[in-house]
């Protein structure tokens, strides 16, 4: 199991708590420092059943600057401008082999252990 977060986000430091609290075994990766490749992204949103805009922080300053909300919608651009701007992924992902969650509250964190 792996935790995509930043920890400076309390969305974040929650889905890590809740891991840590149900003892769950993880690898935690602060995708801000070492951002996903395309291939690990693109899994990743399979996992998830997402296309890369779904999951995209639209809010960002760099989202507006590069104009995503009126970006075509081809998956392969979109995982290219997030792998090179890793601050436009949804954040916490909980990556649990070939499936993934957007953990971003308890039941979504519950969904990604198992039910647990």
């Amino acid at each position: 199991m792996e935790l995509w977060h930043n920890p400076r986000c309390s969305k974040s430091r929650a889905a890590k708590a809740a891991l840590d609290e149900a003892g769950a075994a993880y690898t935690e990766r602060r995708y801000l420092d070492e951002p996903p490749t395309a291939e690990e992204l693109d899994a990743v949103l399979t996992g998830i059943g997402a296309e890369p805009w779904d999951v995209a922080r639209l809010n960002e300053p760099v989202a507006r600057e590069l104009g995503l909300k009126d970006l075509e919608r081809d998956r392969a651009r979109w995982i290219e401008i997030m792998v090179a701007n890793p601050v436009l992924i949804q954040r916490p992902i909980v990556v649990t082999g070939e499936a993934a969650v957007v953990a971003r509250d308890e039941e979504s964190v519950r969904r990604a252990l198992g039910g647990r």
